[in-house]
């Protein structure tokens, strides 16, 4: 008996793939780079299921080239990039890879905050520059962390698991997400509106999902009533923050600093903000441990053979 196919739009980790091959016949886009859509729209034409990435744009044009397409897993938590519409109106499951990455994620959230902060990316630079020559009183001083307030956008998954490492910096946690019920949260943590949070918060660290709703939720305005000492960090999605207005309030030190992991019109930076000392810049990598991608595939590859054999998938969107 032919087995299904099924197509990956990249390389993921290996145990994924054998779990898939056992029950898929598997073909994976060769090349190291992203797929393009007129490639991705030839591949799909002949496939059952489809392990994509967040970057792959799955619209109306590439579910309606898909005729024997039945499930669309996602590997990532956020599926944005699928016509999620288009594809329930054609019977095709959606899936993602939630739960997984939550602690990864509020690692890397921390590093950015401790490193911004502290300005390590920064003091690094300086000395592999031949530029340290020994101890001065006010080299590189930075922000203290312990004792302040951490504000957090988004109070899902990711914003708890941010939220529960403050407590061991004995930090203040205020929260905007108007999603949460405040019962259903420990009472160390404090429900304030946006504006509120902008004013008092130290830090603030994004960990919402990009909707209609948040989509340039921190602007111009929002930035205006930020502390001028204030860190700005993004682990989520980058069009959360309009990005020029970003540019301008680190230009002009209406905040002390940010840090990035994702990025508007990703993978395009801008210039201005590459060139800019007080932004750490990352390649989009909160989930990119061993142990975390490993575990995403794993569940990417369940959902996709779920789907097949007919049975409810792990992590079912639509």
């Amino acid at each position: 008996m032919q087995k299904p196919k099924l197509f990956i739009t990249r390389y993921i980790p290996e145990p994924a793939i054998k779990r898939l091959e056992e029950v898929f016949e598997v073909e994976i886009f060769p090349e190291n780079r992203a797929i393009t859509h007129e490639e991705l729209k030839e591949k799909v034409r002949d496939i059952d299921a489809l392990i994509c990435l967040l970057t792959d744009n799955i619209d109306h044009e590439i579910i309606e080239a898909a005729p024997n397409l039945k499930c669309i897993s996602v590997y990532a938590v956020g599926y944005n990039n699928i016509d999620v519409e288009t594809a329930t109106k054609h019977s095709i499951v959606i899936c993602n890879t939630p739960g997984v990455l939550t602690e990864t994620t509020a690692d890397l959230a921390w590093a950015l905050i401790m490193s911004c902060a502290r300005r390590i990316v920064e003091a690094d630079r300086f000395v592999r520059e031949g530029k340290f020559q020994g101890w001065e009183p006010m080299l590189m001083m930075g922000n203290d962390i312990f004792g302040k307030t951490l504000g957090i956008i988004g109070m899902g998954r990711i914003g708890r698991a941010v939220a529960h490492r403050a407590l061991g910096f004995d930090m203040k946690v205020i929260y905007y997400d108007p999603q949460v019920n405040p019962e259903s949260l420990s009472s160390d943590y404090v429900s304030v509106d946006l504006t509120t949070l902008c004013q008092n918060s130290d830090f603030i660290s994004i960990h919402t999902p990009l909707t209609p709703e948040t989509r340039h939720l921190i602007g111009e305005k929002e930035f205006n009533l930020m502390k001028s000492t204030a860190i700005l960090i993004n682990t989520a999605r980058g069009p959360i923050i309009d990005e020029q207005a970003l540019i301008s309030a680190l230009k002009e030190n209406k905040i002390a600093g940010a840090g990035l992991d994702v990025y508007e019109n990703e993978p395009v930076i801008p210039e201005e903000l590459i060139k800019l000392s007080n932004v750490i810049l990352l390649p989009h990598i909160g989930s990119a441990s061993y142990e975390t991608r490993t575990k995403m595939a794993l569940l990417a590859a369940e959902n996709a053979i779920a789907v097949i054999e007919g049975k409810n998938p792990p992590a079912r969107v639509n």
